[in-house]
């Protein structure tokens, strides 16, 4: 018997999981879920828990149902190292050469004033288009692609 996949979500440990969750509804076009039922906001869902548990997770998800949920929770432990894994963001897809780094520089352009940093480009070469590199506002890396 095999098993299926019926959905996938992917996991951010961080330091400030609505920040986070917030920045990465904006550049997705991903949604907040309501807060819990008998909760007017967030906040007050927040204020109703113990001061260890208060922010200590957040979640989004894609509104057509299609991509995966993020679910980001808060950890200690700061950012040390490189990202094992990441968040291809595809905006140019299809599109190669000037086009395809004009694709890359608008949203980039897009995302610095959410608090988005520009790392490096990775030029085009014999096997891939180019890609740009960006770390989010806890500084983990993604790429525009």
């Amino acid at each position: 018997m095999t098993a299926s996949v019926r959905q996938v979500q992917v996991a951010f440990d961080c330091a400030s999981p609505e920040r986070v969750a917030r920045f990465w509804c904006e550049v997705l076009g991903y949604v907040a879920p309501p807060p819990p039922e008998g909760f007017a906001s967030w906040d007050d869902f927040n204020q109703s828990l113990p001061p260890e548990r208060r922010d200590a997770w957040f979640a989004c998800s894609d509104p057509s149902g299609v991509g995966p949920r993020l679910y980001f929770q808060r950890v200690p432990e700061g950012k040390t190292v490189k990202n094992r894994l990441h968040l291809d963001v595809r905006v140019g897809t299809g599109l190669v050469g000037e086009e395809r780094l004009a694709a890359l520089e608008a949203e980039c352009a897009r995302l610095i004033p959410l608090g988005a940093v520009r790392v490096r480009l990775l030029p085009a070469d014999e096997e891939n288009e180019s890609v740009l590199v960006m770390q989010d506002v806890e500084g983990n890396e993604f790429c525009l692609g």
